[in-house]
């Protein structure tokens, strides 16, 4: 006897702004308790990456956080060390569309609170002056020097020709927060540019959907294209993504992915976040790659200590022979994609401390 399917599809979406809606439905209300500050982390960034992105939701969409909203002030007070999380999301929430004018007093509360003067990094100065300057206030208006120090950082191209994930994402997020989220030039100059590029070749050859996204946003910030073959090998990721209803599996999930590789689509005018959204708690799984070029790329450029070149011509034939068919085939898209050569100057990593003496 044949199997009874029932099709029953009660959370169906019909349109970009229903679906956009029950995302953000179920990231309030779905996955975590209010009280868990990941809460906060995961709704400040879907809230910033709608704002920025220019969509307009109905007020029923952003009702869910009616309750936040009321009581941003006892927030606030209670959990001033979360300040940032908390003046994003009211900041996003009046701007999106949400009735209301608390933020420009929870702006001057932070102000006159000196709540900046307790962070100890650039990037997280530059973050909460950006906040603050939304409703007019600059918290660090002594700091004269704090746009030299973070473009300087950016030009050390070097930097980012070698892995190193914790210096690549604090790159994107200086030029997110000097272009104001795209809205202003950040006046990066031909090194940042390579900066960006070198850590895109890097996230490229990881097949790191996260990172990439992210230099992908950040260069058109900048005011430039990414490479092509980055761009559609990004949109490609999107039919390998699954949202399922889950109870557990949003605790360790592929949420940020998914986040960050959507608003990509959507600054390049390739749709985003146009999935359908599930009932009840959701959780992300992210594609999983049978091949890691970056990783047999590094282990075998380790192994020819002793003879590594900086010219890529040299290098190839000898890496070539070494490498899985997979794992060639992407490093062949990423050379076509930049200046390979001067990314494998600093990648190939062939001066050694001996050497210079």
């Amino acid at each position: 006897m044949g199997s009874v399917v029932h099709f029953d599809f009660p959370f169906r979406q019909s349109t970009a702004e229903l679906r956009q809606a029950a995302l953000l439905e179920r990231f309030v209300s779905q996955r975590r308790p209010e009280q868990d500050v990941f809460w906060l982390k995961e709704n400040a960034e879907l809230l910033n990456i709608y704002q920025s992105c220019g969509f307009e939701l109905p007020l029923t969409s952003l009702a869910p956080f009616n309750n936040f909203y009321d009581t941003i002030e006892k927030r606030l007070s209670f959990f001033p060390q979360y300040y940032r999380f908390l003046l994003s999301m009211c900041l996003d929430l009046e701007d999106l569309g949400l009735p209301g004018n608390r933020a420009e007093a929870a702006v001057d509360w932070v102000a006159k609170q000196g709540l900046v003067g307790a962070e100890l990094s650039d990037l997280q100065r530059a973050e909460a002056r950006r906040l603050c300057l939304r409703r007019g206030v600059d918290p660090v208006s002594r700091d004269l020097g704090l746009d030299d120090r973070l473009r300087d950082f950016t030009t050390r191209s070097e930097t980012f020709a070698i892995p190193n994930k914790k210096a690549a994402y604090e790159l994107t997020h200086i030029v997110f927060y000097l272009s104001d989220y795209g809205l202003k030039d950040p006046c990066l100059d031909e090194k940042s540019i390579q900066s960006l590029t070198f850590a895109g070749t890097l996230a490229y050859l990881e097949l790191n959907i996260d990172l990439l996204a992210e230099i992908c946003i950040a260069l058109r910030f900048a005011g430039v294209s990414p490479p092509e073959s980055w761009d559609s090998w990004l949109a490609e990721q999107t039919r390998y993504f699954a949202i399922r209803e889950d109870d557990m599996g949003w605790r360790s999930d592929a949420y940020h992915p998914y986040f960050m590789l959507n608003w990509h689509l959507a600054l390049s005018g390739q749709g985003g976040f146009g999935a359908q959204i599930p009932e009840g708690p959701i959780s992300f799984t992210a594609p999983r790659h049978e091949v890691a070029p970056l990783r047999e790329l590094s282990e075998q450029m380790y192994t020819l200590d002793g003879v590594r070149h900086p010219d890529w011509s040299a290098m190839r034939p000898k890496l070539d022979e070494t490498l899985s068919d997979m794992a060639r085939e992407v490093i062949n898209a990423a050379e076509q994609a930049v200046d390979f050569q001067s990314f494998f100057n600093g990648f190939a990593r062939a001066s050694a401390p001996g050497a210079l003496v």
